[in-house]
């Protein structure tokens, strides 16, 4: 399992990988400068495809387009190589933050956080079908990765400052999240890092990236780990699955502004073969 290096565009903080199963393509963003990048592995091509306002994480929509979740809450549609729609201009309470970190319910709800401003915490939304928007969450140290159990019956979410990923139980009919609970908190030690994107794989085992812990960790349902890869990179920032049937893995990093002490390809895009096959995402049904 030697992560192997698949594009190094020397990304601040690389991350939202999302695999497109209708090009066969990957997907992944650098959050500060507003970068979109894709890469086919077919052909081992990749390249540069947008530049603009920060794009904190994506979603794929039914006809195959990319749901953006932006600077200032703003949702947009892309589609083509450009912005052709937008759902959500701004939010108020959002004009001084930004969205980090989404994932598409199984009836096309989104899940979206928000990072915290100079006055208060971190957010968690869900935007809804119509393209309303619904606070679930305040005082979160900073939103992050999530995933729901194979029996759609539960959600992961990451609170990464605050060392720990709850497991809510989750109900398809109304997207609401109850009875939280800690299903893994992170040693506060050297090296261990903080607790960022995720995935679920098709055997039902979370994948945790390591913000500092420069890891990728597997954990069984129960929360116990049960596997760590090591990167060269410090800042492990977000893991998907991807390629035929699934049996790739292609994990974000970040922190190529400070290499010195983060790792030669901090910032850089690997792949890894897991072992496991993963499951595909679902569709967010947003504005449609």
């Amino acid at each position: 399992m030697k992560p192997e290096l698949i594009a190094d565009y020397a990304c601040i903080t690389g991350e939202g990988p999302l695999w497109h199963p209708d090009e066969k393509k990957l997907y992944w963003v650098d959050i500060p400068p507003g970068r979109m990048f894709v890469y086919d592995p077919v052909t081992g091509e990749h390249s540069m495809v947008y530049e603009g306002d920060s794009i904190g994480g994506m979603t794929l929509q039914p006809d195959g387009s990319l749901l953006l979740f932006m600077a200032k809450g703003a949702v947009r549609v892309w589609r083509d190589g450009a912005i052709r729609e937008t759902i959500i201009e701004e939010i108020p309470d959002e004009v001084e933050t930004r969205f980090n970190d989404v994932i598409a319910a199984p009836c096309g709800r989104v899940f979206c956080g928000t990072m915290p401003t100079k006055e208060r915490k971190g957010r968690l939304y869900r935007l809804e079908l119509d393209g309303s928007i619904t606070l679930l969450l305040e005082d979160i140290g900073c939103s992050n990765g999530m995933g729901f159990t194979p029996d759609l019956k539960q959600m992961y979410y990451t609170d990464t400052t605050a060392r720990k990923i709850y497991i809510f139980d989750y109900c398809q009919d109304t997207g609401a999240i109850t009875n939280q609970r800690v299903f893994v908190e992170t040693p506060n030690a050297e090296g261990e890092g903080m607790p960022d994107g995720m995935t679920v794989d098709a055997e039902g085992y979370v994948w945790g990236a390591r913000w500092d812990g420069g890891c990728l960790v597997r954990y069984d349902p129960e929360g116990n780990e049960v596997q760590r890869l090591s990167f060269p990179a410090k800042k492990v920032s977000c893991v998907t699955f991807g390629g035929d049937d699934y049996a790739d893995m292609y994990i974000t990093t970040a922190g190529a502004d400070v290499r010195e002490t983060d790792g030669p390809m901090a910032g850089a895009l690997f792949r890894v073969d897991p072992g496991v096959r993963g499951v595909p995402e679902f569709r967010s049904r947003v504005g449609l």
